[in-house]
């Protein structure tokens, strides 16, 4: 009995391909749950055609990136036993979530382990700026004495206006609170803006006013908004423009972006910076970026003497890096041997598990939110005389796709897993119900 277009997944992973190098530790890590690492080295690794050869040929289960490599309809397609793409990094737009829902491919990034690193270098830029550091270092590789007061700040009573107080735009906020500075942000989501105004900050109305505020605007969103909507050009000339408008004439009207590189035009800050509305920026992500050194790139500010710019190195620390690869590591051990989804980009802020005491069967399954899947999948576990001691299912709308978790006490034969198939495309009328079925023992020793 034959089902094409749902995938049976390995009980255990097994093979992982680990793409544009995150920390080697991440290869020891995966050897110590029995996933066989295969590594690709830079350049190599931004093949397309080469990659997708080397999923095809090497049927892996998960897949390692950081920012680069883009995962599109080809790549997810390649092995049958891909379950999941697990991110060394925060922002998920060089991946195809809507292919990935399609085949059932889980997508699960890292929003935690890098803060620290970006937070301390926004934190070093705005002093830099502040200071106008980056101008006196090249006068003085010129040989000329520049010293003077003239547009060099201190912090201290200056607002910072931040755009997304996720886990990074808080820590900030708290870095700037102990420099004396008032803090305004601005967040679409309803519990940040709680969150914000708890600690005394002060929340924005809009994306404008966050921008009139403050004599700093910092900017730290992920690549969509709470409600799914892409945050491409998010920010245009008429923000900028208004840059520290509602601040004093003497203000350094700084702004920093390490988050997204198409969140604007980099025309509209060039030409807002050109007419004196901002008067230095900060920035370490472009709209264009080269996957390696040997890359040609051309920096968009690169005539601007009051543009410091950076290669996209927010996260690039040695401490950050190996803290990558051990959380990646452990929501590769949840997904792996309980069945837990943590850190899923198609609905932040969620972890999908179960915590039924072993020994016991886990019953995972990604399929469509049409009316009826869900139903039977939980008549599929009564019928085959199946205790359900414990389950968790979570919908995403947006991706059309649900994730259901169930903790049984006895396996399900390939019969009774196969008529579940039949059972959710009947009632629900779609052909693709069942995008992926995995089933394994939780032993005592997990």
């Amino acid at each position: 009995m034959e089902h094409p277009q749902t995938r049976f997944l390995n009980d255990h992973f097994e093979k992982a391909l680990i793409l544009e190098e995150p920390d080697p530790s991440l290869d020891d890590y995966l050897r110590e749950q029995g996933i066989e690492p295969d590594r690709v080295p830079k350049p190599d690794c931004y093949d397309q055609a080469a990659m997708v050869e080397r999923l095809r040929e090497g049927q892996h289960d998960l897949i390692y990136k950081r920012s680069k490599f883009v995962v599109d309809e080809a790549v997810v397609q390649a092995s049958d036993n891909l379950a999941a793409v697990m991110l060394c990094c925060i922002g998920d737009d060089t991946v195809d979530k809507p292919a990935c829902a399609e085949e059932g491919v889980l997508v699960c990034n890292d929003p935690v382990s890098n803060g620290r690193s970006v937070v301390e270098m926004v934190m070093g830029e705005m002093i830099l700026l502040a200071r106008r550091l980056y101008t006196a270092n090249e006068s003085g590789r010129q040989h000329r004495w520049t010293k003077d007061s003239s547009r060099r700040y201190e912090l201290m009573d200056k607002t910072l206006s931040i755009i997304g107080l996720g886990n990074i735009g808080k820590q900030l906020a708290r870095l700037a609170d102990a420099f004396g500075m008032d803090v305004c942000f601005y967040d679409k989501s309803d519990v940040a803006n709680e969150v914000g105004t708890t600690l005394g900050w002060t929340a924005c109305a809009s994306l404008a006013e966050a921008f009139r505020k403050g004599d700093f605007v910092t900017v730290h969103v992920s690549a969509e908004d709470p409600q799914g909507q892409s945050n491409a050009g998010l920010i245009g000339y008429d923000h900028f423009r208004q840059l520290g408008a509602e601040r004093p004439d003497n203000s350094p009207r700084a702004f920093i972006n390490a988050a997204r590189g198409f969140l604007y035009d980099p025309t509209d800050l060039k030409r807002a910076i050109d007419e004196g509305h901002v008067r230095a920026a900060a920035v370490d992500v472009f709209p264009e970026e080269p996957g390696s050194a040997d890359e040609a790139w051309t920096n968009p500010y690169a005539e601007m003497g009051n543009v410091f710019t950076t290669p996209h190195i927010g996260a690039a620390t040695q401490e950050a890096q190996p803290r990558i690869a051990s959380r990646m590591a452990t929501s590769t051990r949840l997904l792996n041997e309980q069945g837990t989804v943590r850190d899923t980009v198609f609905g932040q802020g969620h972890t999908i598990g179960v915590n039924a005491e072993p020994p016991h069967w886990i019953l995972a399954v990604v399929h469509s939110d049409v009316r009826g899947t869900k139903k039977a999948i939980d008549d599929g576990i009564y019928e085959a005389g199946a205790s359900n001691l414990q389950s968790n299912h979570r919908d995403f709308p947006a991706l059309g796709i649900a994730y259901d978790v169930n903790a049984i006490d006895q396996p399900l034969s390939d019969v009774q897993l196969h008529n579940i198939i039949e059972e959710a495309t009947s009632l629900s009328d779609d052909p693709r119900a069942i995008r992926t079925l995995r089933q394994f023992k939780v032993n005592d020793s997990v």
